[in-house]
C-alpha cells in the first residue's frame, strides 16, 4: 500500500458528495485530476471502492469502510498539525458553527478578525434552517449556533450579537394602490414564505396571525436568496430580515412597505450548551467577541441605522 494523504482526502470527498464533479469543485481541483487520483487509490485494492450504475456513482460497502478509516487517519494528521502549532504557542484547532440561513449575512463579519488573528484555526460553518441548527447544537455536533430565537428546550449560554429587523418588502414594479389600506397587499397579492422550520417563516406567520390579516395565496421557497429573487421579479410580497436585502434596497430592486407593527425586532445570539466543555479555540472566540463586538457592529453594520 502506497496511498497518499492527498488521495485519502480526495476519496473521502468523493464518498461525501457521491460525485467526482462535486468533489473536484469542493476541493478546487480539475475533474481529471480527481479521477486520476481516485483511480490510483483504487488500484491499490483488489475490491471495488465505487461502482457506477446508470451514470450515477455509488460507494460500495467496502468503500464505506475505507472511507471511515480514511477519515480517522486524516483527523489524526490534523491533530498532529494542531499540536505542533500549539507547541509553538499558536492557537490551533477547529471551530464548528451552525448558522440559521439569514445569519450567513451576519456571522462572517464576527469571524473575520478572529480567523485572521489565529491562522491555526480551521472553520466549519454549516448554514441551514433554524430546526436543523438547533438539532446540531442539541446533538453536540458544533461548538456554537447562531440563532435569532433562543431555543428554550435546551440548557444553554448565549452572547447577544446584533439586532435582527424584519420588514414587509416588495418590488417597486408591483405598484400597489397606495391610497388603499395596506391590508390589500395581503388580500390581493401572493405572500412568499420560507420553508417550515425557518425562524423567518415562524415570525411572518405569527405576525399575520396576530394582526388577523387576510391572505390571498401562499408561495413557499427554501432559501432567502430564492425569496429575494421572487420578490424582485414581482411574484409577490414577503416579510424578510433587513440584513439580507442591503444591496437590493440600495439598487432600488426592493422597497420596504411601511406597515403598523413592523419591523419585527429580534436579536442574533451566539448560543452553546452549558454542559459543553469548550475547547481553547471556542473559549478564545467568545473572549474575542466580548472584546470586539461593538467595534464590529459600528464598522460593518453602521448602514443599519438608516432603517
Amino acid at each position: 500500500m502506497d496511498y497518499t494523504l492527498h488521495q485519502l482526502k480526495i476519496f473521502l470527498k468523493v464518498t461525501e458528495t457521491q460525485s467526482v464533479t462535486k468533489a473536484s469543485e469542493e476541493l478546487f481541483l480539475t475533474q481529471p485530476a480527481v479521477s486520476i487520483q481516485l483511480k490510483k487509490f483504487q488500484d491499490q485494492f483488489s475490491v471495488p471502492l465505487t461502482e457506477v450504475v446508470g451514470r450515477k456513482l455509488y460507494i460500495t460497502d467496502f468503500g464505506k469502510e475505507i472511507a471511515k478509516a480514511a477519515e480517522k487517519i486524516l483527523n489524526e494528521v490534523e491533530q498532529i498539525n494542531y499540536k505542533t502549532m500549539t507547541y509553538h504557542k499558536q492557537l490551533a484547532g477547529r471551530l464548528r458553527i451552525s448558522v440559521a440561513s439569514t445569519g450567513k449575512y451576519v456571522m462572517p463579519y464576527f469571524l473575520a478578525g478572529f480567523m485572521r488573528e489565529h491562522r491555526g484555526v480551521d472553520l466549519i460553518m454549516d448554514v441551514t434552517n433554524k430546526t436543523l441548527v438547533v438539532n446540531s447544537l442539541e446533538q453536540n455536533l458544533v461548538d456554537f449556533s447562531l440563532v435569532s430565537v433562543i431555543p428554550d428546550q435546551l440548557d444553554i449560554d448565549n452572547l447577544q450579537l446584533f439586532q435582527n429587523k424584519l420588514y414587509l418588502i416588495g418590488s417597486p414594479n408591483l405598484q400597489y394602490a397606495k391610497n388603499k389600506s395596506k391590508n390589500k397587499i395581503f388580500e390581493e397579492y401572493p405572500l412568499i414564505y420560507r420553508e417550515s422550520g425557518s425562524a423567518t417563516r415562524n415570525a411572518m406567520e405569527q405576525f399575520i396571525k396576530g394582526k388577523n390579516l387576510p391572505t390571498y395565496k401562499k408561495i413557499e421557497l427554501t432559501s432567502n436568496e430564492a425569496v429575494k429573487q421572487a420578490v424582485i421579479a414581482g411574484l409577490g410580497y414577503s416579510i424578510m430580515p433587513l440584513i439580507g436585502i442591503k444591496n437590493e434596497l440600495k439598487n432600488g430592486d426592493i422597497e420596504i412597505i411601511p406597515f403598523k407593527g413592523l419591523p419585527i425586532v429580534t436579536y442574533w445570539n451566539l448560543v452553546w450548551l452549558k454542559a459543553k466543555n469548550l475547547s481553547p479555540v471556542a473559549q478564545a472566540f467568545i473572549k474575542y467577541l466580548e472584546q470586539e463586538k461593538q467595534n464590529i457592529i459600528q464598522k460593518e453594520f453602521d448602514w443599519y441605522k438608516a432603517y
